[in-house]
């Protein structure tokens, strides 16, 4: 039997689908819309309605969870994962994350707390998440590199050798958990090669989410190969909120 989930990505992503599409094994489909982007702001009034609308419109697919995949957009605003969460859950009838969220929960999950945060944000942003994580998700980052790309065509042009060499500059004896926020950066199928070399967890922004939407969907498929996160499938800490109607089955 195939899953089906539905991803929320800004219109410029580039990442999200070629990831899920390659890596994804039999079984699995993520089904996706684009939500417009608005300047250098997150979202605005305009795209909180394209949140609504494309959220209604997967949950006319039938999907069995939905994500945002856009975490930076969490940063600004204590309470966006709350509405944004309520906004998806309600327009699909699924239940549903942001990828910020996914993240946050995901090393939860995996039993740690001190993490470093390796990002293509520029330094005013990678502030906002070393806060958000420090005060959503009871966290410590203890170290943070960003790559100050300056929009997100940048940031998919990014290359594995941009956190691996970051890695180097910052790893410790005292971070539990490697941490690469941002969805339109390519970065799953380079998980498991960083872990055998730094020996520890790596959490990123795809690979976080995909391992929330199988939690929420009760899926126990493991994913050998991508890293520890979706090899293992730790289950602490994702939370579901409740769902308008329950999904029909295929």
């Amino acid at each position: 039997m195939t899953r089906h989930f539905g991803v929320l990505i800004p219109a410029t992503n580039t990442t999200v689908e070629m990831e899920y599409t390659q890596l994804l094994p039999e079984g699995l489909q993520a089904h996706y819309g684009r939500l417009g982007k608005d300047g250098n702001t997150p979202f605005s009034p305009s795209l909180v309605a394209d949140v609504v609308y494309q959220s209604q419109l997967l949950g006319q697919a039938k999907v069995e969870a939905i994500a945002l995949a856009q975490t930076s957009a969490s940063l600004f605003s204590d309470d966006y994962d709350a509405v944004t969460e309520r906004q998806m859950r309600d327009g699909s009838g699924a239940p549903a994350v942001t990828s910020a969220m996914a993240v946050g929960q995901a090393i939860r999950a995996l039993g740690a707390r001190r993490v470093a945060v390796i990002t293509p944000y520029s330094s005013e942003v990678i502030g906002l998440a070393k806060r958000y994580f420090e005060s959503q998700h009871g966290l410590e980052v203890v170290a943070m590199e960003g790559f100050d790309a300056a929009d997100a065509y940048m940031i998919g042009g990014l290359g594995p050798e941009h956190a691996r060499d970051a890695f180097r500059r910052i790893d410790c004896a005292e971070i539990e958990v490697l941490v690469v926020p941002g969805g339109n950066f390519p970065t799953m199928r380079h998980v498991a090669a960083w872990e055998a070399e730094f020996a520890k967890p790596v959490i990123t922004t795809n690979g976080a989410t995909l391992w929330a939407m199988l939690a929420l969907m009760g899926e126990a498929t493991k994913l050998p190969g991508l890293g520890r996160l979706l090899a293992e499938i730790p289950r602490g800490g994702v939370r579901r909120g409740p769902v308008a109607q329950k999904r029909n089955m295929r």
